[in-house]
């Protein structure tokens, strides 16, 4: 699988992305890290109304290999949820920053949230750092 980094996405350096606009934000996670967990067998996802905050987990992702935590990038209340990868794991694989997405949430500001991001050059150089 071939790394894709969509300029427009801020990374944690646990792997989970955000794609903003005015009010809303797309939570999902990279591509990288589904390469690395391998076949996704279960995804955990809060309802919608529920709240995220930044630091505090929100749901789990497991595969054959691992199962692993899921962070939101930044906080906000839960607006809608990927109801078809939660139904179909698998399927994150084919469009993790597109249809693979996993949360959008409405936030009121995301202050100095971003702070603890990184661009998708940065990203791409954390990982980098990997190998």
């Amino acid at each position: 699988m071939e790394l894709v980094l969509p300029e427009d996405l801020r990374f944690l350096d646990s792997h989970e992305y955000v794609r903003l606009d005015e009010k809303n934000a797309v939570i999902g996670i990279s591509s990288y890290a589904i390469e690395q967990l391998g076949d996704i067998v279960f995804l955990e996802l809060p309802n919608i109304g529920d709240i995220v905050k930044t630091g505090e987990s929100f749901g789990s992702i497991e595969s054959v290999k691992a199962a692993e935590e899921l962070y939101p990038p930044i906080s906000g209340i839960i607006i809608d949820r990927n109801e078809t990868i939660i139904e179909n794991p698998e399927k994150i694989i084919d469009d993790p920053y597109g249809n693979g997405w996993l949360l959008k949430i409405q936030f009121e500001s995301f202050n100095n949230e971003l702070e603890n991001t990184l661009s998708a050059e940065e990203y791409k150089s954390m990982l980098d750092n990997y190998t």
